[in-house]
């Protein structure tokens, strides 16, 4: 399910370390997918306590510390984008406190739960 021409939209309040109020303004925007992942979870870390270099990310993971995750990968630079059209405030949450996150190949992954395929 890799398909660049299909979205989910956010039902609920996705869990994560962002403050209630900006994960509160994902809820009805639609996300173009990257990856999908249900039986193979995906690998995802806090936004907050993300180790910041790649080495640093696989010593985590081979720590055990990154979560499996059965959800949705996005790419973090345009989601950031769509949510600052809903939620200028909320983006400039992101951009300020998770800089490292909005760059190009960087992916924010939203728990399968709080999603359902949307029509784009």
């Amino acid at each position: 399910m890799n398909n660049p021409n299909w979205a989910v939209r956010i039902v609920a309040v996705p869990p994560g370390e962002a403050p209630l109020w900006v994960r509160q303004k994902w809820v009805g925007l639609d996300l173009p997918v990257v990856r999908y992942s249900a039986h193979r979870k995906l690998l995802a870390f806090g936004v907050l306590s993300i180790p910041h270099s790649w080495p640093a990310q696989w010593a985590a993971i081979l720590r055990g510390r990154a979560e499996r995750v059965a959800g949705y990968a996005v790419a973090a630079a345009p989601a950031i984008g769509i949510l600052a059209k809903a939620s200028p405030e909320a983006a400039a949450w992101w951009r300020e406190n998770t800089p490292h996150l909005i760059a190009p190949k960087r992916y924010l992954v939203f728990h399968e739960e709080v999603c359902r395929i949307a029509d784009i």
